[in-house]
Order: C-alpha cells, then sequence, then structure tokens
C-alpha cells in the first residue's frame, strides 16, 4: 500500500493535470470561431420536442379529480 501511496497515486494526479492543461492550452490553437464559449440562449425547437414526453405531468393533479 505504500508504493501505491507514495509513487502510483502522485503519478497519476501528475496525468491527470497534464490532460487537463494540455485540453486546456490546445484551445489557443482553434480556429478563433471555435475558441469561442458556447451560445447560451436557449433554442425554443429542441426545448419543446424534449419536454413533449413530459407533457403529462402538468396536468397530472387535475386528472385526478
Amino acid at each position: 500500500m505504500a508504493f501505491f501511496r507514495q509513487y502510483i497515486a502522485p503519478l497519476f494526479i501528475v496525468l491527470i493535470f497534464l490532460v487537463a492543461l494540455a485540453a486546456v492550452s490546445a484551445r489557443a490553437f482553434l480556429p478563433s470561431d471555435m475558441a469561442q464559449p458556447a451560445p447560451t440562449e436557449e433554442n425554443t425547437a429542441a426545448l419543446s420536442s424534449r419536454s413533449q414526453p413530459m407533457a403529462w405531468l402538468m396536468t397530472w393533479p387535475n386528472d385526478l379529480a
């Protein structure tokens, strides 16, 4: 267990850090239009098609009367 704690765990943490650093640094090499943040406005067509299967939940208490 001491071998894992002294050698494997720190190596694993450093590897995770290096992968995260490479992923964040890769944004510098993307084209300028892809390096921007994702849009925040909601797509109403996708929202309505996604909420249709759950529409019965909005009227559920009234159906019991």
